[in-house]
């Protein structure tokens, strides 16, 4: 099982692979999950993987977050010089930039980030069918998760073994974007799980969004026989002290085979920790007991001084190299050295003479071979033949070791041979002029009055349990004339899937014929029952690309990012008819761990439960499908006044988004969308669409 870990900055990587990492993950440029991490330059980047590939370790690049039209070609251009520079693969987000490498750098490996939300095998095989390697999967899954996709999975499963936990579903967390402006999809969250919150009208004095560092570090052995091809280590924001004590940890627990003792997880603690660590997701044990803070605590000095002198004066585990030699009279003497992945290089010089006095004998000479002091290298095996009463200087012997090793170095250092191709944005497409559909989205069947009914909403749109299980509600709306379809979870595990198949077999019973599909793994669902496939906000359609890449996986229609601009939105290439989501609570989090039940102690997802931050403000809980939270905003995003601006932007459909309204409200809601009464909400914000996000 490969170790892989972060590096943040040259002095991280530096003590990554002196701590015993198989392969590092970096940022280069502005495209990656942490751009307040150091990151690379241009040189540095050149540099690392020159450092790393000499000494056998892996350079992976992260280029995971959603990237505008306008940075495209930018983006482009740093997956080519990094496929040049000789990467061993890339890790993504935007199915943008999925597209968009396949243009410019086919050759170069792609893995799946978690920030693509992967959480089951139909997302895997979507992965796979898409061309990718690996596939990192959300931190969230349990050991029999795990276990089950790795069964059947067609490429490599990778996941994280020890670091930060967010409380969200990675790339589902739109928490940081819509209340301060800085995007976790776009590497810039301000962490706003870490802050204290209460619940209604009590104090803030708590932190309930706030999870523990995670930490497998027991599970080790378990995670390579269920078939894991990859051991993760998150911390690019991390200091290079922190990244060599848990690499260094980790990399002896899988090299010796046992777990960590307590003093190596006490080191790890004083590096950095949540009040200790947790495994809970791992284990299924999800509750109060996973959640913690950072506590003030003083550096620990005298340890972090000892990393820097280890780093400093050591080399870490070196590259296993045999030697041969061949010695015999009147012939030039050759060496040759052999790498682990088969390389072969074979030098010659200097004929030995026969011995005056005392004869050179093998073992003098492979003495001299196994001497690799100084170099990233160690003699894993010497073989000399060497015939007997022969001279050979051992100076001369050193000196063709050098020689076989500088080559043996040149050969490592030679960048794979790789096909690489201009950006060419493609296509552009005229906007939608007409006047844009007027969607609902309802959260409950019992938002579906007759009221509602009768106002003939272009599309009414109902998760799949909702339909499911009020059958007969939905009737009355279709037997009108007015189409129902269905919205796919956000996170269905595979253990849920056959309760997701059963609702879904209902809506096509009772007439439902679209789905709204927000996630890689409810595409092969959704198309198993020849349901007319619509993408949900969850996909994050941020650029041009990533809608040409969803209209070849067969998307009918998609549903723009509200990360992005309505200007943004309206200079966007529309392959497909774009939807804009125009009115309601916008979703901020996913949380698999029920902030509910560990407030109250049971499930009590059918009363009004809300998160009160330090300035008052209130953040709806509700219940979603799976007995997960979902978290929304506090104010309602509220665009009916803006239509001439939504209007310019060319979509062809709005959606008024309905969580909390009860059934009168989701009819004045519609009514002042078509111009009629004077509905406003009390408290209400234009969300994204007219500020920059970073």
């Amino acid at each position: 099982m490969e170790l892989l870990a972060p590096a943040g900055s040259p002095e991280a990587l530096r003590a990554a692979v002196c701590a015993g990492a198989d392969a590092v993950y970096l940022g280069f440029g502005q495209f990656n999950a942490r751009r307040g991490a150091r990151n690379f330059t241009s040189k540095e980047l050149a540099e690392a993987i020159s450092y790393c590939h000499l000494r056998g370790v892996k350079v992976y690049l992260t280029l995971n977050t959603l990237c505008t039209d306008r940075e495209m070609p930018e983006a482009a251009e740093c997956a080519v010089e990094a496929s040049r520079m000789g990467a061993d693969a890339v890790l993504v987000q935007d199915m943008g930039i999925v597209r968009t490498l396949r243009q410019v750098a086919p050759d170069l490996p792609v893995h799946a980030s978690t920030q693509m939300t992967i959480h089951n095998l139909d997302g895997v095989k979507a992965a796979a069918d898409l061309g990718m390697k690996r596939v990192v999967l959300g931190r969230e899954l349990s050991r029999q998760d795990i276990a089950r996709i790795c069964e059947q999975s067609p490429i490599e499963i990778e996941v994280f073994v020890h670091g930060a936990l967010c409380m969200c579903w990675s790339g589902q967390c739109f928490m940081s974007s819509v209340i301060g402006g800085r995007s976790g999809n776009r590497g810039m969250c301000a962490q706003p799980c870490r802050l204290p919150y209460g619940w209604g009208d009590e104090l803030v004095e708590n932190y309930p969004l706030s999870l523990k560092d995670l930490s497998l570090a027991g599970h080790l052995k378990e995670l390579q026989d269920i078939g894991v091809a990859c051991a993760k280590i998150e911390g690019r924001m991390k200091r290079p002290e922190y990244v060599y004590i848990a690499t260094r940890t980790y990399a002896s627990a899988l090299r010796d085979g046992h777990e960590p003792s307590p003093a190596e997880m006490r080191r790890l603690e004083q590096a950095f920790s949540r009040q200790g660590f947790t495994d809970g997701y791992f284990m299924g044990r999800k509750g109060p007991e996973m959640f913690g803070v950072r506590q003030a605590a003083a550096e620990p000095e005298e340890l972090f001084a000892q990393i820097r002198a280890a780093c400093e004066s050591g080399e870490g585990p070196r590259v296993p190299v045999k030697f041969y030699a061949m010695m015999r009279n009147g012939r030039p003497m050759q060496v040759g050295v052999e790498d682990p992945e088969g390389r072969q290089v074979t030098v010659s010089g200097g004929c030995p003479e026969v011995a005056r006095t005392r004869p050179v004998t093998r073992q003098m000479v492979e003495a001299q071979l196994a001497k690799t002091g100084g170099t990233p290298y160690r003699a894993e095996q010497v073989i000399a033949l060497v015939e007997d009463g022969l001279s050979v200087p051992l100076a001369a012997v050193n000196a063709l070791r050098r020689e076989a090793l500088e080559e043996l170095s040149r050969q490592r250092l030679t960048p794979p041979e790789r096909r690489h191709g201009q950006y060419n944005p493609g296509a552009k497409y005229e906007n939608f002029r007409g006047e844009p559909a007027v969607q609902v989205s309802l959260r409950h069947a019992e938002q579906l009055t007759f009221e509602l009914i009768r106002r003939r909403p272009d599309l009414i749109i109902l998760p799949a349990e909702e339909i499911a299980n009020h059958r007969d509600l939905i009737r009355p709306a279709l037997e009108r004339g007015v189409p129902v379809a269905v919205s796919m979870p956000r996170i269905c595990l595979d253990r849920e899937t056959d309760e997701l198949r059963r609702q879904l077999e209902v809506c096509r019973e009772v007439g439902v014929a679209d789905a709204f599909v927000g996630n890689l793994g409810f595409v092969a669902p959704a198309k198993e029952f020849d349901f007319r496939l619509r993408g949900d906000f969850g996909l994050h359609v941020f650029n041009s690309q990533a809608i040409k890449e969803y209209k070849r996986m067969g998307f009918q229609t998609l549903t723009a990012s509200f990360e992005l601009k309505l200007a943004q939105i309206r200079d966007l290439a529309k392959a497909v008819p774009l939807e804009l989501i125009a009115y309601g609570r916008l979703p901020l989090m996913i949380t698999e761990n029920c902030a509910i039940k560990n407030q109250s102690g049971k499930c009590v997802c059918s009363n009004v439960n809300t998160l009160t931050d330090r300035k008052g403000v209130r953040f709806p809980v509700e219940r979603a499908p799976g007995c997960r939270n979902e978290i929304l905003n506090a104010n309602k995003l509220f665009l009916a006044d803006k239509e001439a601006d939504y209007r310019r932007s060319g979509v062809s459909a709005i959606r008024l988004l309905f969580t909390t309204e009860n059934g009168i409200e989701c009819g004045q809601v519609l009514d002042r969308y078509r111009g009629k009464g004077g509905y406003t909400p009390n408290d209400f914000t234009r969300g994204l669409y007219y500020r920059d996000v970073e």
